[in-house]
This record gives structure tokens, C-alpha cells and sequence, in this order.
């Protein structure tokens, strides 16, 4: 509730300054402990005299765009994304849908705690249900389709998260036969061996439906990956270079140039460098990809966890977005999955992740910084190596890709040991 009432001093400020009640949307994914965070995020807004729009369960892109749809002030999002279900966070959406600055965010965490507005009587937000939320979205997505679905087969897992709803509905209108699972969502089983992290079961299910391909959604639906009718994954790299060779070749590829991170697999360089595209690559985060999307006006970015940004539709990932985009290729086409993914050539890459480590005893550590420097004298240009702490966890990951996978798993295996021993939190 402090938390709200600081964004509400930091967030409706330009709305006070006008003269007018401040407007926030408000939602969040189904996992249980959603529901008192909410109550709390709106009793601090209302009680700051922000008019909260609570649009329940949806995908966290669902509230990016209903922010800039109505023109409110800003955007509350209530998720822990692809996490399991006794995590929980809470995200901001400035005007417009966009994600907050840093500088704003570091101005809301020093409102934390302070005093806070303290309006009475007829000053003080109300609260009520956004009832349409939900099917203003829908019809944004079937917006951005110039195709029919018909004719396709399609395998959906909705995570147990917040795409139950809404996803099977945007497939289903847009002419597709839809497969579900993972659609019952029960506010503990979150992402519980479903959704983007854990692909067996939407595996099985592609290849024993006889589906043509099967999207997988994390919890909030901000993120996409793919299986092909053979039951074999198609990451968000290779959604990327499918996604911008369509774009390219229907002139919507801005500046002929895509936006990744540099967690993308060297593949996707060398699939974009064969086709006349330009790879922008940034740190790792979505934030980042935005960031350059919006400093050189481009129109396509992402990462390979699935988070595919489209900048004239949407201001964050859109897990729903990127399936239907990847559906309509196939039937622009007339071309499998398989075909399609087939542009990338995937160097063996290898991820492990470390937990129960100190995340930020990785910066200025001075024997993994060597080894990580024999490691990529060993591999010269043939892969690359990256160590990286997890934002949200106790976790250091490791990512090695060579051109033989049994060099990147030793190399992997050696530096992960090493961070164990060197940044174990019981040592």
C-alpha cells in the first residue's frame, strides 16, 4: 500500500498539475497471492486520489495496452511472470504503457515510506471494475492480423496463468482449431510443469493432436515459444528470424534491422547477416530492447526466453501477439514450422543455472573473470561465453555455445563449479 501511495505521488503528478483525477489500470495474473496485493495496490491509489479501473486477470501486455488505449496515467500490473506461484511483484506502466525509466523508478523508491497524499471526502479515488478489459484486447490482437487462421491447427498451454482466457478466445476468432491446456488455473498452480519453462507435456500434445504447431505462454503471457508439428521447440530466437524475414519481405521491417539481445544465439547473427538484416544487440532484459527500439525507430526486438516486442503494436512482450504473428506466417506461406525455423542454424549453446549463490559477488570476482577469459581464448570465434546474475533470484547463469556441444558443456560444467564454489551464500 506505501508502495502505491509513493507511485501515486510520483505517477498522477502531471494529472494534478492539470487539474484533473489521476486514472490507473490495475491488473493482475491469477496466482493467489494477487488478489490482497491488489486490494492493497488500490486502497493506496484511491486513498492518494487516484480513480483505479481494476481489470482482474489478464496478460501483463493486456494492461500495457489498455493503458494507452483509455489514456490513463499509468499502469499497475500485479505478476511474477514465468516465476512459481508463491512469488509475486509488482510492475509499473507509465502513460502510454511504457515501462518506467530508472530515474522514475528510483523517485518512487524514495517516496516510499514518506508521507503521502491524504485527500478526504470527494478527493478520494474511487474503485471500480474495468468490465470490458478483457475484449478490448481481444479485438486489438485480431487487429494486427491480415490473414485468416483457417485451415490451421493449433496447440495452445496457457501456463495455468493469466492467457487462459483470453489466448484460446483470439486463436479461435481468428479462424484456427485450438487445442488448450494448462487453462485452468486454480491460483497456486501457476506455471507448475506448464507454460514456456516446462514444454514436455505441450510436446506430447502437438504431436498427439496431430497439431500443426503449439505456442507456450509463461504466467503473464508476455513471452512465446514454439513447437513444431514434429514435437520439436522453436525458441525465441528462431521466432525472431522468422518474424523478420516476413517483415522484411512485406517492407515492415524498419531499417531492415532487428533488435536482440546478446543472449541471442550467434546463429541468429548468422542467419540475419545471410539475409541483408542488421542485428542490434543489447543487454539482456526486455527494457533494453525497448530502449533501442525506441532510439533507432526500429520495429522488431526481442529475446530467445520468447519475449518478441512489436513496436507498432505493443509497448512490452506479447506472448499472444507473437503466436498469432507466427500462425499468420505459416498461413501467409503455406509453410510448416519446421520449414520456416529452418532460415536459423542453432550452434549448441548450453545454460546452466547456479542457485543459491551471492548474484552480486559476480562483478569483481577475479578468478572467474580468468577462467572466463581462458574460456573464450579457447573457443576464438568457433562461440562465446556469458556469465549473468538473475534480476529476481539467488541464481548465476552460465551460457557457453561452441560449434560442438561437448566443448560447450565442459566449458559450461567447469565455470559453473567454479561459480559455485567461488559465490556459494553458505560459504
Amino acid at each position: 500500500m506505501a508502495l502505491a501511495q509513493g507511485a501515486a505521488l510520483v505517477l498522477g503528478r502531471h494529472a494534478r498539475q492539470e487539474g484533473r483525477r489521476p486514472v490507473a489500470v490495475v491488473a493482475r495474473d491469477p496466482r493467489v497471492s494477487g488478489e490482497f496485493i491488489v486490494a492493497a495496490v488500490s486502497a493506496g491509489l484511491a486513498s492518494s486520489g487516484i480513480d483505479v479501473l481494476d481489470a482482474g486477470v489478464i496478460p501483463t501486455p493486456a494492461a500495457a495496452y489498455l493503458v494507452a488505449s483509455i489514456e490513463a496515467d499509468f499502469g499497475v500490473m500485479v505478476s511474477a511472470s514465468h516465476n512459481p506461484a508463491p512469488d509475486n511483484g509488482i510492475k509499473f506502466f507509465a502513460a502510454g504503457g511504457r515501462k518506467l525509466p530508472d530515474a522514475v523508478e528510483d523517485e518512487i523508491e524514495s517516496a516510499l515510506g514518506g508521507a503521502p497524499l491524504r485527500p478526504i471526502g470527494g478527493e478520494v479515488g474511487t474503485v471500480r471494475r474495468f468490465s470490458d478489459a478483457e475484449d478490448r484486447y481481444l479485438v486489438h490482437l485480431l487487429g494486427t492480423l491480415d490473414v485468416s487462421l483457417e485451415g490451421l491447427h493449433v496447440a495452445l498451454d496457457c501456463a495455468h496463468g493469466a492467457a487462459a482466457g483470453v489466448s484460446p478466445q483470439a486463436f479461435a476468432d481468428a479462424g484456427a482449431k485450438v487445442t488448450v491446456m494448462g487453462n485452468d488455473p486454480d491460483g497456486i498452480n501457476i506455471n507448475r510443469e506448464v507454460g514456456s519453462t516446462h514444454l514436455e507435456q505441450l510436446r506430447e500434445l502437438v504431436v498427439s493432436s496431430g497439431a500443426d504447431l503449439g505456442i507456450a505462454h509463461d504466467g503473464d503471457a508476455d513471452r512465446c515459444l514454439a513447437i513444431d508439428a514434429a514435437g520439436e521447440v522453436v525458441d525465441g530466437d528462431q521466432i525472431m528470424a522468422i518474424l523478420a524475414l516476413s517483415a522484411k519481405r512485406r517492407g515492415l521491417l524498419a531499417e531492415d534491422t532487428l533488435v536482440a539481445t546478446v543472449m541471442s544465439n550467434l546463429g541468429l547473427k548468422v542467419a540475419m547477416d545471410e539475409h541483408g538484416i542488421q542485428l542490434v544487440q543489447t543487454k539482456v532484459g526486455d527494457r533494453y530492447v525497448l530502449e533501442a527500439l525506441g532510439e533507432y525507430e526500429l520495429s522488431l526486438g526481442g529475446e530467445q526466453s520468447g519475449h518478441i516486442i512489436f513496436s507498432a503494436h505493443a509497448t512490452t512482450g506479447d506472448g499472444i501477439l507473437t503466436g498469432l504473428q507466427i500462425s499468420a506466417e505459416m498461413a501467409r506461406t503455406g509453410r510448416s514450422l519446421a520449414e520456416l525455423a529452418g532460415v536459423m542454424q542453432v550452434f549448441p549453446q548450453v545454460l546452466i543455472n547456479v542457485t543459491g549463490v551471492d548474484r552480486l559477488g559476480l562483478q569483481g570476482n577475479q578468478p572467474i573473470a580468468e577462467a572466463v577469459a581462458r574460456a573464450e581464448s579457447e573457443l576464438g570465434e568457433q562461440g562465446r561465453v556469458l556469465l549473468r546474475p538473475s534480476g529476481t533470484e539467488k541464481i548465476v547463469r552460465v551460457m557457453v555455445e561452441a560449434n560442438e556441444l561437448h566443448l560447450a558443456q565442459s566449458i559450461a560444467d567447469e565455470l559453473a563449479d567454479l561459480v559455485r564454489a567461488e559465490l556459494s551464500v553458505s560459504a
